[in-house]
């Protein structure tokens, strides 16, 4: 018996380290861009530097661009995990955004100040900007362009599915849906599908315990 291995944990254990290979491979490539970015971090703002080389990084196409893009933004954002996908034409503008693990970001996503929890999906053109204030309006002898403005971190809850080119401005708790097309303006609570301009709860999504009794999930997280 001491010399029988299970196959399942050789292939597990051989599959995991040709995973982290190919990251460190990743990492490798991307690596002029990782020095290029801290360098002219130090010249202006690592939010000014990010940018340009989001968009570069944007523009590599099929699994191999999302894991050169994951390579990057592992050390570039504030959080980023080895096992986010990142699609295609996705640009970042904060480098304070932190991404969970096995998020999903569709292609022609743009991205600010946010948090994205563990499992979070996005479907293609979501827009999360750092929150509903990014410039100023209240001063009308002054350009909005020059105005500051008030950036707030959006945090998406855990298991969420946002909708294809939704806009989401505020909070959205955990295992929530959000429906292509909606503009979230307040927080949403937990558990609920939701859509609209502005988006407002549309139902729950309902618990089926083991014993078979469904219980409402609009519950506070």
């Amino acid at each position: 018996m001491s010399g029988w291995s299970n196959p399942r944990h050789t292939t597990t254990v051989v599959s995991s380290t040709l995973k982290s290979l190919i990251r460190i491979l990743a990492i490798l490539f991307v690596s002029p861009l990782l020095l290029s970015h801290f360098f002219l971090s130090r010249l202006s703002s690592s939010d000014a530097s990010l940018e340009p080389h989001s968009q570069v990084l944007s523009l590599l196409p099929g699994k191999t661009g999302s894991l050169l893009r994951v390579a990057f933004y592992r050390f570039a954002l504030e959080q980023c995990d080895p096992t986010v996908t990142i699609g295609f034409g996705v640009l970042f503008s904060k480098t304070g955004c932190r991404i969970g693990r096995h998020v999903y970001i569709g292609p022609r996503c743009q991205l600010g100040l946010v948090t994205l929890e563990e499992d979070v999906l996005l479907a293609p053109a979501v827009q999360i900007p750092s929150g509903p204030n990014t410039h100023g309006i209240d001063q009308l002898d002054v350009p909005i362009r020059v105005q500051p403005g008030d950036l707030r971190r959006v945090n998406i809850g855990r298991d969420c599915w946002v909708g294809a080119s939704a806009i989401v401005l505020a909070n959205i708790r955990e295992q929530t849906v959000v429906a292509a097309g909606s503009v979230v303006t307040r927080d949403l609570p937990s558990r609920v599908v939701a859509g609209g301009i502005p988006a407002a709860v549309i139902r729950t999504r309902e618990v089926r315990s083991k014993d078979g009794v469904e219980s409402s999930g609009l519950g506070g997280g």
